[in-house]
């Protein structure tokens, strides 16, 4: 028989704000445990929440960009359950009028292959602290850091059919959401972390089977690991004749499997009910033409235009908008006299290669547009070949130096000196008769050689194409 993969998501994000979703305790990641909360974020009796005005904005304007439906007249709601890593025991959140309903995404994966995925909704909600596990003393502390730090969550119709589609949608939302500037989306920190929903059923059938969820997946290696496991795990037990029960399930990296945590809750069993402490939320139509105005150009759009103002390749435009902050640094780049393709070369390779070895995001590097701008320009003048530049490059990308005093200080201006040249020239070929009458032979990796010499005894710092032009003038004589 062949199965069918259903899932749905339930993506949790970290805003961006400084302060908690209820206080004025930072949201800054880390810290000494218990030592960014207070008695509102852990619960104490006779306090009273107040929500964070820009948690409000970040909502919305999310939701605008997932073309969803905003619920002017929204409210928060109590969610019942025992977290113990949540004092009050009980979470603030949104069931009966989320902020946000009915928004869509367009993605795309593979040869091209595309469809548009249903958001069913998207709510904002306070999170949870942290559980630290030590075997050694058998103890399990508490960290209640986290708690009240602002969460949107983004739950989607059960339209995925793969692990490929969930990671495209996946990374168009991180996209998404960094564009905007509502969160850093830095899985690793657990600003982005999703829930996984799935069941399957014989293709071509119409009805869902029973689903499990997979809580708090944190990369998309993981997620994608944890889809495959889990479908063929419910595909095995239903070939076998056994049932798959609706629970709750954790992925564990080091096994590469799922194991059950508990049986899966309903919406009846939280007992949700008005929260009384929070009044209830009117959205004005001016404040959604506000946020409107304010709403940033996106990466698809960023990438229509660097084609067609810049004339660069699809793959250029794609690369380039991959993070914000790289499509920034670009444009300064090129606003400050850089070609633009010159610039999208450099970004590309040299850019994304040195971020990559220091395993650095772009928004975190120290380099700056003026420096790449200026050493671009040293190599249109002529006054660097673009082999010494890259060593320059690297000598200031960890402190953004001076590009001009680095060339001076260690004598790397380019040789334009023709006569210099072709004198080096000669005297290479002088030395390496074998080489010569290799080349003469019809070896063309002799040329390269030569090539090599020649570059070598002018210190690395002619034009490679003088040197090119000056080596066949010579050879042909």
């Amino acid at each position: 028989m062949t199965w069918e993969t259903v899932i749905g998501l339930e993506t949790h994000v970290e805003l961006a704000t400084r302060t908690k979703i209820f206080c004025s305790c930072t949201t800054e990641f880390g810290g000494a445990p218990n030592t960014h909360c207070c008695p509102v974020c852990t619960g104490m009796p006779g306090t009273l929440p107040v929500l964070n005005e820009k948690v409000l904005e970040f909502a919305v304007k999310a939701g605008l960009a997932l073309n969803g439906s905003i619920t002017q007249h929204c409210k928060f709601d109590r969610k019942n359950y025992f977290y113990p890593d949540l004092p009050k025991a009980y979470q603030i959140s949104q069931l009966y009028l989320p902020i946000v309903r009915d928004g869509e995404v367009t993605i795309t994966w593979g040869d091209g292959n595309h469809k548009t995925v249903r958001i069913h909704e998207l709510h904002m909600e306070e999170d949870a602290g942290k559980l630290v596990h030590d075997p050694w003393l058998d103890q399990t502390k508490c960290d209640y850091n986290r708690c009240g730090v602002p969460l949107i969550e983004i739950v989607t119709e059960p339209d995925f059919r793969s692990a490929e589609e969930v990671i495209a949608y996946l990374e168009k939302l991180k996209e998404t959401l960094q564009y905007l500037g509502v969160s850093d989306c830095k899985m690793q920190e657990g600003s982005l972390r999703c829930d996984v929903n799935l069941s399957v059923r014989p293709a071509g059938s119409q009805e869902l089977g029973t689903r499990t969820e997979m809580k708090n997946l944190s990369s998309f290696k993981a997620i994608a690991r944890a889809i495959t496991y889990e479908a063929k795990r419910q595909i095995e037990r239903i070939e076998e004749g056994k049932r798959v029960i609706q629970e709750t399930r954790r992925w564990d990296e080091n096994k590469d499997a799922t194991f059950a945590m508990r049986s899966k809750e309903n919406a009846q069993d939280y007992r949700y009910f008005p929260e009384p402490d929070i009044p209830p939320i009117d959205i004005s139509d001016a404040y959604l033409a506000r946020l409107w105005k304010e709403m940033p150009e996106m990466a698809e759009a960023k990438r229509d235009r660097y084609q067609a103002q810049y004339g660069l390749p699809a793959y250029d435009a794609q690369m380039i908008t991959s993070q914000k902050a790289l499509a920034d640094f670009f444009e300064e780049t090129v606003a400050l006299g850089a070609e633009p393709k010159q610039a999208a070369n450099w970004i590309m390779g040299e850019v994304l290669g040195g971020l990559s070895a220091r395993a650095l995001e772009a928004k975190d590097m120290k380099l700056s547009p003026p420096t790449l701008a200026r050493l671009i320009a040293l190599v249109k003048e002529g006054k660097l070949n673009r082999n010494t530049a890259v060593k320059v490059f690297e000598a200031v990308f960890d402190h953004d130096g001076d590009v001009d005093a680095f060339v001076a200080e260690h004598g790397l201006e380019q040789v334009n000196d023709l006569g210099l040249v072709r004198e080096t020239v000669k005297q290479v070929l002088a030395e390496n008769p074998q080489s010569v009458s290799d080349f003469k032979a019809g070896k063309e990796k002799a040329f390269g050689f030569l090539v090599g010499q020649a570059m070598r005894a002018l210190h690395g710092k002619a034009d490679p194409k003088a040197v090119n032009e000056a080596l066949r003038a010579a050879l042909a004589e």
